[in-house]
């Protein structure tokens, strides 16, 4: 031996490599053969030349491809989940790495999330970790990345799921493009559809983003990780969580962000809005220095309607925008199922008459209010306030005619 490794050590390694090379589409079996055969052939040393220089050498593979191979060989040693032959590293965060396998009794691939050892030994996040898998196998719907299987093995938590094919809306945010109001409704209209079988199965995602949201080459959008996920009904995790902001600022709801205990589907719908925007206008709905900068205007910051910023948007789609950010929850969409009917009839060239109906029932409400609030104030009652609420029909009547000429308006433009 000249560098510390034996021949068994060494075939070993050739061997892994070759099988990732083949997978990975790399190069061919038969491609691979040769190079093994020259490695080994007259007056060569095994000890001496590697199977990775000779695939570079003769052009098989760069030193790029090698490289990441390698890099995926030292991850996924030591990862051996009984069942599944672990085949590349796909992503790592500070939660979880996620893993491309096989697995060998069905012959398909999968995606393994793997809890890093030092989180396995946090009661919290273990029990976080099988409540995720619990939440997404208890759904079963094509726009839901699947779950198949959860445990333990050496030491290391585990959670199978279907292996999807593809790319995130992030993915194609970060190359600058700006969504048509067809294609963001095509990708929107998806997601609201699992998040209105998720909401009908009593689970909240709670973190719904552009990172979450995976586009297979067909075009299918399928909503990813449950890590935030929970039972609307669960008030024992609510209370725990109780003050906390879970979710990602761009996205999150004031709810959210409060640490309010009865988080319910509106939460889902208002950052599937903010997701929206995102994709129509090419930006988030709030910017700011600092994460917390961006939840206080999450709280504070009126919006600015997204087809003020991308005029070709009808205005349909900004009064749907609107509705599911509102910041008082109970002017967002009653439900899921009214959103996809907006959602729809916007896809259609329709009226949202369900976004239409929520903002003036929002107009009205705020009239009212300011109405009863100088009504009760020093000098109220009598002729004058006979005077205010002369005043405030006419507003009101204002206003109605204003969404007369504002549905006329999108009429003509449809």
């Amino acid at each position: 031996m000249t560098d510390g490794k034996s021949n068994t050590d060494i075939q070993q390694n050739d061997t892994e490599l070759a099988k990732l090379v083949v997978e990975q589409k790399l190069a061919t079996q038969d491609e691979v053969d040769l190079c093994l055969e020259a490695r080994l052939g007259p007056g060569q040393d095994a000890r001496n030349q590697s199977l990775a220089d000779v695939m570079v050498v003769r052009g098989v593979v760069t030193k790029g491809q090698i490289g990441r191979i390698k890099t995926t060989l030292e991850a996924t040693r030591g990862q051996q989940i009984p069942g599944y032959q672990i085949l590349a590293k796909l992503g790592a965060g500070a939660m979880a790495t996620v893993f491309k396998a096989r697995q060998i009794s069905l012959d398909r691939m999968v995606a393994i999330k793997v809890l890093p050892r030092k989180l396995s030994e946090n009661a919290e996040y273990v029990e976080r970790f099988y409540r995720e898998g619990k939440a997404a196998a208890s759904l079963n719907h094509a726009n839901i990345v699947q779950a198949f299987d959860v445990g333990e093995a050496g030491g290391y938590h585990y959670f199978v799921m279907e292996y999807v094919e593809g790319h995130t809306l992030y993915d194609e945010l970060q190359t600058g493009k700006v969504f048509t109001e067809d294609e963001a409704l095509q990708v929107v209209m998806q997601i609201a559809r699992a998040l209105e079988h998720a909401h009908g199965q009593g689970i909240i995602h709670r973190d719904v983003k552009p990172k979450n949201i995976m586009i297979t080459p067909d075009g299918i959008a399928k909503l990813a990780d449950m890590g935030l996920a929970r039972e609307a009904t669960d008030i024992e995790t609510a209370e725990a969580e109780a003050g906390k902001a879970f979710g990602t600022p761009y996205y999150i709801s004031p709810e959210q962000i409060r640490g309010e205990i009865d988080i319910d589907f509106r939460a889902d719908i208002y950052s599937l809005g903010a997701t929206l925007y995102h994709l129509v206008t090419g930006r988030v709905p709030f910017e700011a220095p600092t994460p917390a900068g961006v939840m206080h205007k999450h709280l504070k910051a009126p919006l600015v309607p997204p087809d003020h910023i991308n005029t070709a948007l009808s205005g349909g789609m900004g009064q749907i925008v609107e509705v599911m950010m509102a910041k008082d929850r109970d002017r967002r969409y009653a439900s899921t199922s009214d959103l996809l009917i907006d959602l729809e009839a916007a896809a259609t060239g329709e009226l949202p008459l369900q976004a239409h109906k929520q903002m003036d029932a929002g107009t009205l409400s705020m009239l009212q209010q300011g109405a009863a609030a100088r009504q009760g104030g020093p000098g109220a009652g009598g002729v004058a306030g006979g005077v205010n609420l002369l005043t405030y029909v006419i507003i009101l009547a204002g206003a109605l005619f204003v969404s007369l000429i504002v549905i006329i308006f999108l009429i003509a433009r449809g």
